[in-house]
Order: C-alpha cells, then sequence, then structure tokens
C-alpha cells in the first residue's frame, strides 16, 4: 500500500503557508476541503506536524492554523521526518534461511542500499524549503481552477 502521508503533509503544510501569506483564515475543515479528505484525516495529519513546531494551531470559534516558524526555515525534509517518523523508506523483505551465497546476503545489501538511497532523499529534501516550494508552484503552475479561488478552498 502506498503511504501519502508525506505529500500529504507537504499540501497541507504549502496550503497553510499560502493561506498566511495572503492574511486569509486556514482551518482544518478548510484544508480538508481543499485535500477532499476527512477533516479527522486531516486533524490527524496535523498532529505530527504541530508536535514538531511546523504548524501552530488555535482552537474555537475563531481559531486558525498557521506555520508554527518562517517558511523559509521549514524544510520539506522537516514535514517528512515529521509524519513519516522511523519508517523505512524501503521495506526489506524478511530474512530466509540460506541456502546460497545470495540469500545469505541479500538482507543486509538490501539494508544498506535502502539507507544510502534514504539518505540521499532526505538530503534532497532538506535543500527545499516551504518558501521556495510554495514560489515554485506558483511561478511554473500550469493549472488554475476556472473561478477565483484559494489554494485551500
Amino acid at each position: 500500500m502506498l503511504d501519502i502521508r508525506f505529500p500529504t503533509a507537504m499540501q497541507m503544510v504549502l496550503c497553510i503557508a499560502r493561506a498566511q501569506s495572503e492574511g486569509l483564515r486556514c482551518t482544518s475543515k478548510i484544508l480538508a476541503d481543499g485535500l477532499k479528505a476527512n477533516p479527522s484525516f486531516v486533524r490527524k495529519m496535523m498532529v505530527p506536524l504541530t508536535r514538531d513546531g511546523i504548524i501552530v494551531s488555535t482552537l474555537g470559534r475563531s481559531g486558525s492554523i498557521r506555520l508554527g516558524r518562517p517558511a523559509q526555515q521549514i524544510t520539506l525534509c522537516d514535514i517528512y521526518l515529521s509524519v513519516i517518523e522511523d519508517k523505512p523508506l524501503m521495506a526489506g523483505r524478511p530474512e530466509v534461511e540460506p541456502c546460497c551465497v545470495v540469500s545469505a546476503n541479500a538482507c543486509w545489501y538490501f539494508k544498506e542500499l535502502a539507507k544510502e538511497a534514504e539518505q540521499a532523499s532526505l538530503d534532497v529534501l532538506a535543500k527545499r524549503t516551504v518558501a521556495e516550494a510554495l514560489h515554485d508552484i506558483l511561478q511554473r503552475g500550469n493549472h488554475e481552477p476556472d473561478r477565483q479561488q484559494n489554494c485551500i478552498s
């Protein structure tokens, strides 16, 4: 099963950043509508992002969600590590009883390969901030909805 937590969380944070930059209010309901997702799923996704200071949520009638620090100081790696936590990028298969040199060594080899690939991915994500990602999307975005709307509505 594909894990969509990171792309979902990234879209949420980018929408929050855009709303904040435009002086608009953002709520879990607004995010859920924009993501075409259940508001409880959005609130669940907000838990690690809040815990790690990426977003801040205020409760009540006029409550809203905003970034926990400037968009230039939040990397995509921060978002990834927050929502994925300690789940590996690539899962190895269970060790099997060795019957040849390959089966006796494939697991450790794959673990090293997966670790190297994950570090390369984290390095790429660490080079990109929320501010840069939002700028790139707004500059190169080729799809604008027919009606005037915010990305979170």
